[in-house]
């Protein structure tokens, strides 16, 4: 059973820290369905993830959850039930059923929400929320203290370190998207559009039960891998060497997130290859140092300067390494975080970034503090041939200095190379929770296994 309770008692643990002598209580209403503007037809659910850290009620709209610190009684409240609705939509969950099936201590229909609030203002006790987007419709606003910086504060401390119910969620939902980036690279036979690499990670992970990806695919080819985060998704395969897919199932609320490239004929060319390894040492001198105590700006500065190290081993950059690192035109091939928390969202809260930094290499940064144990992070560094991104760097002399351009030509046909992983800190290193090879042989290997199948019938189910 998800372990509602004991979040709650984290979030108010936190709080207290910061309000020692609170009489207070939580209150988050859950996600409600939404109508498509000028159409009666309603938006995918997509659950309020700070009600889900409080109950674990995942696809149910129109709940609110209410906890008191001083009695620690966590209540859940179901929408009220609809006669014309079960029609429609089926029988609903009910407050005997609830009971069984989440960690609360009891269920309660919305219809006495009012009733309820109204008792504890009387007891002088402060009801705190996180925002009033959801309660305009049952009129509680006016029964609740909205965006206090102390309750983000406490939400989001608690929802920073994971437990191990919330990590096997996180396992479960990285071996899917193992499994349906394993089914991409095995199906190139059936595959001539960055569409169909879409659909086909998106089938195999219905398949196993992720009905949700943690965030649209990014399923790009060629040039474009040199777009961060590529929408089209739709563009021929053909003449293309590279393929950038960066792609995460959901389970129950959590997230995966990860990059895979690949060489769409099988074999690497003497680029692509160059350009992965070095992407590859710089995950691999990062990855060995994930660890409680590391503060993760010392991490995104060292993948920099990997990547200077291999630019000027591969003739792109020249000059003196540390003047070079002290330039920031790394940044121009390297331009985001080395990665972000990740959990109930992709990029998770509690990362602390300043995106008004000075710093080309940390601006982007979303994690900006020292990793603790039970944080999870992504790793994933990457390098980009985007004209746009180089512009800037060839027109200041500071910088363009030390790009060898002609070099760099002949690298823009890739696009660019992403290798992301997922990683939980333990209390003396790291795991992986993803499993999905990295290594450019074995990857080579699957696709030019698949590609021996031919196009005849061809289909992965895993």
């Amino acid at each position: 059973m998800y372990p509602a309770k004991a979040h709650a008692r984290k979030v108010k643990d936190h709080f207290l820290t910061k309000k020692p002598n609170a009489n207070a209580a939580f209150f988050i209403a859950g996600a409600s369905l939404k109508l498509y503007p000028y159409c009666d037809q309603t938006a995918p659910l997509r659950q309020n993830r700070y009600f889900h850290y409080l109950t674990g009620v995942n696809q149910i709209s129109g709940c609110f959850v209410l906890y008191n610190l001083s009695t620690d009684r966590l209540t859940l409240f179901l929408p009220d039930v609809d006669v014309d609705d079960i029609m429609w939509s089926g029988l609903p969950l009910f407050p005997e059923e609830a009971i069984k099936k989440f960690d609360v201590d009891e269920v309660l229909y919305a219809a006495v929400v009012d009733t309820v609030l109204q008792e504890l203002l009387a007891n002088g006790i402060e009801i705190f929320t996180t925002d009033t987007e959801e309660y305009s419709s049952q009129k509680f606003a006016k029964y609740v203290t909205a965006g206090d910086k102390d309750f983000f504060y406490a939400l989001d401390e608690a929802r920073l370190i994971k437990d191990s119910f919330e990590l096997e969620l996180m396992r479960k939902a990285a071996k899917i998207t193992d499994n349906s980036h394993l089914a991409v690279m095995s199906a190139l036979p059936i595959e001539n559009n960055e569409g169909h690499i879409h659909a086909e990670f998106v089938y195999h992970a219905i398949r196993q039960g992720s009905k949700f990806q943690a965030y649209d695919p990014i399923c790009c080819s060629g040039p474009s891998c040199g777009t961060l985060h590529y929408v089209k998704n739709d563009q021929s395969l053909a003449g293309k060497e590279s393929v950038l897919i960066d792609a995460g199932a959901e389970w129950e609320c959590y997230a995966s997130d990860v990059t895979r490239c690949f060489p769409l004929s099988g074999v690497w060319t003497k680029e692509h290859l160059e350009i992965y390894k070095a992407v590859l040492e710089m995950q691999n001198e990062c990855m060995k140092r994930i660890r409680p105590g590391t503060h993760w700006d010392d991490l995104q500065l060292l993948a920099h300067k990997v990547l200077i190290r291999n630019f000027l081993k591969l003739g792109l950059f020249r000059g003196d390494e540390e003047d070079i690192f002290q330039s920031g035109v790394s940044a121009s091939f390297f331009p985001h975080g080395l990665g972000h928390l990740l959990g109930m969202d992709t990029h998770d809260v509690g990362g602390n970034p300043n995106y008004n930094d000075p710093n080309p290499m940390l601006r982007y940064l979303r994690l900006r503090r020292k990793l603790e144990p039970g944080m999870v992070v992504t790793n994933e560094p990457g390098i980009y041939f985007s004209p746009f991104l180089m512009e800037p760097a060839l027109k200041n002399p500071n910088t363009s200095k030390y790009i060898c351009k002609e070099a760099v030509d002949k690298y823009m046909y890739i696009g660019g190379v992403r290798i992301e992983d997922d990683v939980v800190v333990t209390a003396n290193g790291h795991e992986v929770l993803t499993k999905i090879t990295s290594d450019p042989h074995e990857i080579a290997q699957i696709i030019q296994k698949g590609l021996a199948k031919g196009r005849s019938g061809f289909h992965v189910v895993v």
